[in-house]
């Protein structure tokens, strides 16, 4: 498939952020570049036959989102709308490409692997910093939002005092931390990051942690090999040993919502164990000093409590699309109540149902696909490639569904790749059985509605009771 060039370039783009430390390629809007290669590769597919049109249960949901959040930032802040609009105009196509850029298994094995090789490039060297020595770092007093980011000196450090002696720059502010290949530094006196779109500690250790499934779908693929099983086992110490050096109290309990899928489908009920058990070492090793958790929980508490604030002001609407940090000092921290706040009732909503349609895709793919004999009119094949996948996905929004709550994820590259992902295994399943449909009706409707409002009260009452 044509397209398939495009968009692993993309998923490489977007991850690894190759113009971060190869300063020539900030001259070439690789982003456009890539997504233009891929939508020329999809035009060729679609008049090669290799691609036909094949709409997904998530295509009205998502062009109603677009639209709605469009809307909402056009009427409240028109002067402010393009930025946005453009933001979230490459999420959708990120998900249209992937969604309808795919209608086979080799294909899908190809992007999500490619997707696997990305986590496993960023948590390695999350944990290659997380061992290296120390060094003072120049802060970049300059950059923009709630992360720092800052070049190292080439001094060693033990402590930040240490950086304020000898060869110190004039007004310069300085850090001490781990320094990292790639131009990668520690954040925050040690915990462990990427670059680019996973530069905060917590959305490294989310990455890593939704990614760990795709893992274990290539180990319990139909074509099981030794190096598979390796590479799963591999990546499953890799991204719990960077989920502890992030030291992401999201992140610990991601791996354990991914590990209790996983575990429930095996074991049952009593397989919800095999989370906390495995993640016990992140709980005693990778957990921050009280002092420093305490404040940050405070923080996000507060931004809560400002997002639900924000949002009774502006019921219907919101606030416009992208315009949260305009009314608080900084984002929600939370992507339910950002979807909230910034386009009102009618926005959480419809984000909801795209997360629970992603969800009931591999979902029903799971229950409903079952290998059959051939001889007997079915695909054994096909289902014995479909159900790892499936259950992998689900895995993963159980995961991101629990870390997006931590978060402002409703509008990162990341977590619609994976809503991409569910329509592409969608898209690969009905080549096989083309009978297979995933239906949101009025019960998945009141279910999610129901979610939305346990959300907003229960948090309510939560930062009220903290607070005050």
């Amino acid at each position: 498939m044509l397209a398939i060039p495009g968009i692993v370039l993309l998923i490489v783009f977007i991850y690894a952020r190759p113009q971060e430390f190869f300063e020539r390629l900030r001259m070439v809007p690789l982003l456009y570049v890539f997504f233009a290669l891929a939508i020329f590769g999809g035009a060729l597919d679609c008049k090669l036959r290799n691609l036909r049109f094949r709409s997904t249960p998530l295509v009205p949901w998502i062009a109603l989102f677009f639209a709605w959040s469009a809307i909402t930032v056009i009427i409240r802040a028109p002067g402010s709308a393009v930025a946005p609009i453009v933001g979230l105009s490459i999420c959708v196509a990120l998900y249209l490409l992937i969604a309808h850029g795919i209608q086979t298994f080799r294909a899908l094995h190809l992007v999500a692997g490619s997707v696997l090789a990305m986590v496993i490039l960023v948590c390695f060297v999350g944990v290659h910093q997380g061992l290296s020595p120390t060094g003072c770092v120049v802060v970049d007093q300059s950059a923009s939002g709630e992360t720092t980011s800052g070049r190292p000196d080439g001094r060693p450090c033990d402590s930040i005092r240490s950086c304020y002696v000898g060869e110190v720059e004039p007004g310069a502010e300085y850090a001490c931390e781990h320094i990292g290949i790639l131009g990668t530094t520690s954040v925050g006196g040690g915990r462990v990051r990427y670059l680019g779109v996973l530069q905060d500690p917590n959305e490294l250790s989310l990455a890593g942690g939704v990614g760990l499934p795709l893992a274990f779908a290539l180990g319990n693929s139909r074509r099981k090999t030794l190096g598979r099983l390796v590479v799963s086992a591999l990546t499953l110490v890799l991204v719990l040993f960077c989920a502890v050096l992030t030291g992401s109290r999201g992140g610990q309990l991601v791996v354990l919502a991914v590990l209790g899928a996983y575990g429930l489908k095996r074991f049952g009920a009593k397989g919800l164990l095999l989370g906390p058990i495995v993640a016990a070492p992140l709980v005693l090793f990778g957990a921050r000093n009280s002092e420093e958790a305490s404040s940050s929980t405070l923080e996000r508490l507060d931004c809560w409590a400002s997002a639900i604030s924000i949002w009774r002001s502006h019921p219907i609407l919101g606030v416009g699309l992208g315009q949260f940090t305009e009314h608080n000092y900084m984002t929600a921290h939370n992507s339910y109540l950002l979807a909230l706040a910034e386009l009102g009732l009618p926005g959480i909503l419809v984000f909801s149902i795209i997360l629970y349609i992603s969800a009931k895709i591999p979902f029903v793919i799971l229950r409903d696909v079952r290998a059959t004999p051939v001889e007997s009119g079915g695909d054994l094949a096909g289902a014995s490639i479909a159900r790892p996948w499936a259950m992998a996905l689900i895995a993963a929004f159980a995961g991101l569904a629990v870390g997006i709550f931590f978060l402002s994820f409703t509008y990162h590259y990341v977590l619609w790749i994976y809503i991409g992902l569910a329509g592409a295994l969608y898209s690969a399943v009905r080549t096989h059985h083309p009978s297979l449909r995933v239906r949101f009706g009025a019960r998945d409707l009141a279910f999610v509605a129901a979610l939305d409002v346990a959300i907003v009260v229960l948090t309510y009452a939560y930062t009220r009771a903290v607070l005050g």
